[in-house]
């Protein structure tokens, strides 16, 4: 029987190993496998940006949440419907002259030094002009020689006058006469206006008061020369009856106060007393570098108690020009452009109006213009705040953090 030769099933490979079978693989599987694997690795990629701009956002969100300040916002306080409010004002009399001499000379004697209440009229003082006299003497002495002359000038015109119709004297003699006689009498005229010029100038030897009042100054004595004119004043006098309070209204209440009107005073001095004025006038006019009007106010000082150059504290009642509201006075922003107060609006943006504030009374002022019923006025602004700028609103009472002031 011949051995014929089988196969073997597991030949050997070169090394003596026998290797399994194997089977070739497709195409269209390796294509497949790679394009797993890419899309694999696309997801991964994809979820890895994702979650990283998340992060990003996250941390953005974060830092912009911290980094915001916190405030508490709340609503004003709505204004009286009459702004009572304090202005200081000046006192001055009614009257007030300083006197001095119409003459030249020397101060004989003075009658009223300083405190002393005079009526008009009243000698204050007077002053010895010797050549005042003198010159009064001659030019009373000119005036007779005047009247003499022009005495003479009319006999002459008159004679004259009547025999020129009988042609007994010529005509050119007659109107020569007559002229002459013009001339004198305008003369004595002439002497007439210089003697009272004189007599008015000799009258000034005597100083009277121009008015009733109280002679605040004495600025001569017995012995001393006096120059006619402004050089030096001699007395100084002042009407107290009645004084004037000057006071400058801020321009908002301008068109409030009306002449008539009753204004309460009080002084310093006067402690608990209330005195009443009569606002007799105004300026009519803003005064452009305070933006205020200034007003009058007349006060009756019959009594004395009040004194000029004193400072008054002028009450004012004065229906509102519009809506007002009482903030803090911290919540006030003070900015280069003006000042400003912090809202809250659309729940957590910053956002700065200008105001105008009339009372101020150190703790809280009063806004006249720029806020509305409603708005949510941020009380202690930080100073970095600005306009846009998100918030944290913090309930009244609860702490802020480190973003506040």
């Amino acid at each position: 029987m011949t051995n014929e030769s089988k196969p073997n099933p597991h030949p050997a490979t070169h090394d003596g190993i026998t290797a399994p079978d194997q089977k070739p693989v497709s195409p269209r599987k390796a294509l497949l496998g790679v394009a797993v694997l890419l899309v694999v690795a696309v997801l991964l990629a994809a979820f890895g940006i994702l979650h990283r701009k998340h992060d990003d956002k996250v941390l953005a969100e974060s830092t912009n949440s911290l980094a915001a300040p916190s405030v508490i916002a709340a609503i004003p306080k709505q204004g009286a419907p009459v702004d009572t409010f304090v202005l200081p004002g000046n006192v001055t009399a009614l009257t007030d002259s300083p006197i001095y001499a119409r003459t030249s000379g020397y101060l004989t004697k003075w009658y009223f030094d300083i405190g002393a209440r005079v009526k008009q009229g009243a000698l204050l003082a007077e002053i010895a002009t010797p050549e005042v006299d003198q010159q009064l003497a001659q030019g009373e002495a000119d005036l007779n020689t005047a009247k003499a002359t022009a005495n003479n000038a009319h006999i002459q015109a008159d004679r004259y006058t009547g025999l020129v119709k009988s042609n007994a004297v010529s005509r050119q003699d007659t109107d020569t006469f007559v002229n002459q006689a013009a001339a004198t009498a305008a003369a004595v005229k002439s002497a007439q206006a210089n003697v009272q010029r004189l007599r008015e100038l000799q009258s000034f030897e005597k100083v009277y008061a121009p008015f009733d009042g109280v002679v605040t100054a004495r600025n001569i004595d017995t012995g001393q020369l006096i120059d006619q004119g402004a050089a030096k004043e001699l007395f100084h006098l002042q009407a107290i009856q009645t004084l004037r309070v000057y006071t400058n209204l801020p321009q908002i209440y301008s068109r409030n106060v009306k002449r008539g009107s009753k204004i309460d005073l009080t002084f310093a001095e006067h402690a608990g007393k209330i005195y009443q004025g009569t606002l007799t006038r105004t300026a009519d006019a803003i005064d452009p570098a305070s933006r205020t009007l200034l007003v009058e106010i007349d006060v009756d000082n019959r009594a004395g108690e009040l004194l000029p150059g004193s400072l008054a504290q002028v009450h004012f009642k004065t229906p509102a020009a519009g809506p007002t509201f009482i903030v803090p006075a911290a919540a006030l922003i003070f900015r280069r452009e003006g000042l400003r107060l912090g809202l809250v609006v659309n729940g957590n943006v910053a956002h700065l109006v200008p105001v105008v504030i009339g009372e101020d009374d150190g703790a809280n002022v009063q806004i006249v213009t720029g806020l509305s019923a409603g708005d949510r006025v941020i009380q202690d602004p930080p100073d970095s705040l600005i306009e846009g700028e998100k918030v944290l609103v913090a309930s009244p009472g609860q702490p802020t953090d480190a973003g506040g002031k």
